[in-house]
């Protein structure tokens, strides 16, 4: 029988870091409907999750019977280019650090949140749980996808050797309203959003898009990522990393011309093929998450993508 929500949270404490950023601010929603009251959301620079003494001073300070660890030093294509170093170290001293003082302080349960650029370049598609280490991850995001997946093979280690509840989760791309829409740093969906509706309202005749548009992503609305973190949460116990995904493939052509659409911005697409594609296909195999605990994604794409150019309409800063 897995708890009712409500059992779950009402007697627990739950630290989550990231939880003021794009995906906590919804997990932390979710939390407070499921009556979660004690939620503690650490903010930087207040605490540096690098620095091993601003750790020890979180756990201190929240005192957890849960971690969600959402925190991560993240960017697009671009920035993985230009900061290789920093998003290896920043993202393995978070997590490795979190996770070591949780367990010897008997944290009750650690959610370790991974990401789809730990899988290898060149993973059958769609990519199953038990592919994760057949082959070296696509260059441009190595280093950002490595350190996140030293989180699982700390779980399985902690687990097997100390008990420690730690589950490692692997969320596909996620798009939705509040996402980083910084075009020095944000992902091609919020990118496109933007870039397009800027176009249409200067007018603009082009909007260039990076590489030539073949490869394939799927795309996971926020709220159902964090519908599904929680339900892990609630229900998962196992050493086993778990894809969070929705089972919906797009080429990155398809996608741009969508966004095109629905922005409604009447101009044309323009590939610059000098520009890297990144890794040619991904999609996730999501039969593990709703055998192990009952997720499925619930929100249309074009549903979702809706809602999140209205988001940004209404939300971004004022022009001038």
């Amino acid at each position: 029988m897995n708890p009712t929500p409500e059992s779950f949270w009402q007697s627990r404490r739950v630290c989550v870091t990231g939880g003021a950023g794009f995906l906590g601010s919804f997990v932390t929603e979710k939390l407070r409907q499921r009556g979660a009251h004690e939620i503690f959301i650490p903010r930087y620079p207040e605490y540096d999750l690098v620095q091993p003494q601003d750790v020890e001073r979180l756990l201190d300070d929240a005192r957890p019977d849960v971690i969600l660890h959402l925190a991560a030093h993240v960017g697009g294509i671009g920035a993985n280019r230009l900061h290789p170093a920093e998003f290896f170290y920043d993202n393995l001293m978070m997590g490795v650090q979190l996770m070591h003082q949780a367990w010897k302080r008997g944290v009750e349960k650690f959610v370790a949140i991974g990401t789809v650029c730990a899988y290898p370049k060149y993973t059958p598609v769609p990519f199953r749980e038990d592919d994760l280490w057949n082959g070296y991850p696509e260059e441009t995001n190595a280093p950002y996808g490595l350190a996140k997946k030293m989180l699982l093979v700390q779980a399985q280690a902690y687990r097997q050797q100390y008990g420690f509840n730690a589950i490692f989760l692997l969320p596909v791309n996620l798009y939705g309203p509040r996402d980083n829409f910084d075009l020095e740093s944000s992902h091609v969906i919020p990118a496109l959003i933007r870039k397009c509706i800027e176009a249409q309202e200067s007018g603009q005749k082009t909007v260039e898009v990076w590489g030539d548009g073949s490869p394939t992503r799927e795309f996971l609305y926020v709220e159902d990522a964090a519908e599904g973190i929680l339900l892990a949460t609630e229900r998962y116990n196992g050493p086993e990393p778990v894809n969070l995904g929705s089972g919906f493939e797009i080429s990155i052509r398809d996608l741009a011309e969508l966004i095109r659409r629905l922005t409604g911005f009447e101009g044309e697409l323009v590939w610059d093929t000098s520009k890297p594609n990144g890794q040619p296909r991904r999609a996730l195999d999501i039969s593990r998450a709703e055998k192990y605990f009952g997720f499925r994604a619930r929100t249309n794409f074009e549903e979702g993508l809706r809602r999140t150019i209205e988001w940004y309409r209404q939300n971004r800063p004022a022009r001038g």
